[in-house]
């Protein structure tokens, strides 16, 4: 029978004791304006637009507050990067939306979705990954010689971890906050299993 990662972890780690707690870095989201676009248009009317369709089929456009960037498509789909919170990045896709709306388009704004949410944290201490690596290594891929971080994917919630010897965590694949405070809180007590000897300061 297949074991879930939740149940392997049961077996074989205690309850956490976290000591840190993951920071939100970037989050992305989608928005779609439900009408088509003049990327041309767009970038000539627009002081903060650049475009290159050689390079790429979007318009790249950027607002310093809240400090994001927006890919925007003709077909009225934007990706919004860089927002470190949820209506952050809510409110910047309405802004670019706006922006738009006032350059001549019928925009709306439907289907807002976080899609992706990234984190970051460091631990105490450092990670013994080799060993990680050897316990784990359904959920882990680690080869050293291509990238030094061990890749770690928690089944439940599915998250996403870049695991790297110093100590330093990433935390990608989170569509809502709290499945990053609950998959961190999954794997913390597994690290400190496998930490290495030595203490650093972060």
């Amino acid at each position: 029978m297949r074991l879930s990662l939740n149940s392997f972890l049961e077996t074989k780690v205690g309850p956490p004791k976290i000591t840190t707690e993951p920071k939100l870095e970037n989050i992305v989201s989608t928005v779609n304006l439900a009408c088509e676009l003049d990327l041309r248009k767009i970038t000539l009317q627009a002081k903060n637009a650049e475009y290159n369709p050689k390079r790429f089929a979007a318009v790249i456009m950027r607002i310093h507050s809240p400090k994001t960037t927006a890919l925007i498509f003709s077909s009225g789909k934007i990706v919004c990067t860089g927002a470190k919170s949820e209506s952050d990045s809510r409110t910047a896709a309405m802004k670019y939306a706006k922006t738009i709306k006032k350059l001549g388009f019928e925009v709306k704004f439907r289907e807002f979705m976080i899609q992706n949410m990234v984190a970051s944290c460091g631990v105490e201490f450092g990670i013994n990954l080799d060993e990680l690596m050897l316990s784990y290594n359904r959920f882990c891929t680690y080869d050293p010689e291509i990238f030094p971080g061990l890749i770690f994917r928690m089944e439940e919630p599915r998250i996403v971890f870049l695991i790297f010897s110093s100590g330093k965590i990433i935390l990608t694949g989170a569509k809502r906050r709290e499945q990053i405070f609950s998959a961190f809180s999954k794997i913390y007590p597994m690290l400190n299993m496998y930490r290495a000897n030595r203490t650093i300061t972060l």
